[in-house]
């Protein structure tokens, strides 16, 4: 989980947990992680050991609302805006007038948010493993996952009218991350780091209803397609063609409704699966190194 926190006022109080892996440096430019469903700021671990990218730039994960050490103080519901518009705040805070962000899965919802919220602050956008589009039947007749069969029972499961401060997040659930998050880069070591992380988070009531809210965030969240033509940043947007959740077909689609952006590309990792950047490090931390290279100022 994130090393540090600091407060946030939205929502009535988050503690908003995040990870740097150097000292800032003002001088260098500055790249947003933000992690995939029930990850945390230790998705990035590859990037944060790539010395050629940690000397280049400063890497700041973020830990959105229902994740990690991130807690919302006043409320236990919460959306995909709240974590952008907490991101935001945070960069406020930390004095970060500028810079790139990069998100895996929901992570690139939360980044797209950000970067329609606040065009002046967003250098560029690196998407990770994702989708615009809400859980919808076309996204499915596209190759999507259909997530409510799969995952809607999970809610009523961690839903209760009385606290459960005994509750531990179930193997079930855990096991469901190294298959469709990691995919082939999946290792008995690496499942057993995330099994023992999401024990450690989603546990007693509190836990309970960061992964109940975490979920509903998913399967509940509202599109962006139509928001799309705002984003004027720069886009990169990478997919692996093992991605499990959403594939390649309908990015292909959704890159082209970036019209007013000044620069965006879908780039297809063969091989690559939905956690591009563990999956493909390489690549991912190349883009990094090239958006930066090329637009900060």
């Amino acid at each position: 989980m994130a090393s540090q926190t600091i407060h946030i006022p939205h929502l009535g109080g988050i503690s908003a947990g995040y990870f740097m892996p150097q000292a800032y440096d003002a001088r260098k430019p500055t790249c947003i992680l933000v992690n995939s469903m029930c990850t945390t700021s230790a998705l990035f671990n590859a990037q944060y050991s790539n010395e050629k990218l940690t000397q280049a730039m400063n890497l700041i994960a973020i830990e959105p609302l229902g994740h990690g050490s991130t807690i919302c103080e006043a409320t236990e519901n919460f959306t995909y805006w709240d974590s952008a518009i907490m991101n935001l705040a945070i960069m406020d805070k930390l004095g970060i007038d500028k810079a790139f962000v990069l998100g895996t899965s929901q992570g690139g919802w939360i980044v797209m948010r950000m970067a329609i919220l606040s065009p002046e602050k967003i250098l560029g956008v690196i998407a990770l493993g994702t989708s615009m589009d809400y859980e919808s039947a076309y996204s499915r007749s596209k190759g999507c996952w259909d997530s409510k069969p799969l995952l809607g029972p999970w809610v009523q499961k961690w839903t209760s009218s009385v606290p459960t401060p005994d509750f531990v997040i179930e193997d079930e659930w855990c096991g469901m991350v190294g298959p469709l998050g990691f995919g082939a880069a999946s290792t008995e070591e690496l499942t057993a780091f995330w099994v023992k992380s999401l024990k450690e988070i989603y546990k007693g009531d509190m836990g309970r209803k960061k992964a109940r809210m975490a979920l509903i965030c998913l399967l509940e969240r509202d599109g962006l397609v139509m928001r799309l033509g705002d984003v004027k940043c720069p886009v990169t947007w990478l997919q692996g063609t093992e991605d499990i959740p959403y594939g390649v077909e309908l990015p292909k689609e959704q890159i082209k409704l970036f019209v007013n952006s000044v620069d965006a590309k879908l780039e297809i990792l063969e091989g690559g699966s939905h956690y591009l950047n563990a999956s493909k490090p390489d690549e991912v931390s190349t883009t990094m190194l090239d958006m930066a290279a090329k637009y900060h100022t």
